[in-house]
């Protein structure tokens, strides 16, 4: 009974009690499969963290991955976020119809994880029991590299 994000087809390739495996029958959504699965069939369960950040990123958006345009060369969600990120304006992530009814630390943060999430490489990526404890702590208990007040505490490169 533990969904895959990724895609709910895909909690069939694995067995029981695996975390981990390879694969030469690459299956699932396109906009939502890590990088290291979509290219060589390697699958973990930082590939679920992968479609999670995805999924994270849609919400804050209000956009599709797979269908996403910007008028920017942004190729995908995930680099414009990057970008918007690098720039020091991740709130313009944020889909417009909230109409500023949400608290900006809160989605700066949430922002924040999505990016942890959607990170190229899987070492990189945090379990998902950290992505739940991150998004519980209410304190500013991890280091966000951007801040409302501009304090930087670490840096996060983009893939």
């Amino acid at each position: 009974m533990n969904a895959k994000v990724s895609d709910f087809g895909m909690s069939r390739i694995f067995g029981i009690n695996q975390n981990h495996g390879k694969t030469s029958r690459i299956v699932g959504t396109y906009g939502y499969m890590s990088p290291e699965y979509a290219m060589h069939g390697d699958y973990s369960v930082r590939s679920d963290v992968f479609s999670f950040g995805v999924l994270l990123l849609e919400i804050i958006s209000g956009k599709r991955n797979s269908s996403f345009y910007q008028s920017n060369n942004a190729g995908d969600l995930l680099c414009y976020a990057w970008r918007l990120w690098r720039d020091g304006t991740p709130l313009e992530l944020v889909d417009p119809v909230l109409s500023y009814s949400y608290s900006r630390n809160e989605v700066i943060r949430c922002i924040y994880i999505g990016l942890l999430c959607v990170q190229e490489d899987v070492d990189s990526r945090p379990s998902m029991n950290t992505v739940v404890l991150m998004l519980n702590n209410d304190s500013t208990k991890y280091a966000i590299s951007w801040s409302v007040d501009d304090a930087s505490i670490t840096d996060i490169y983009p893939r």
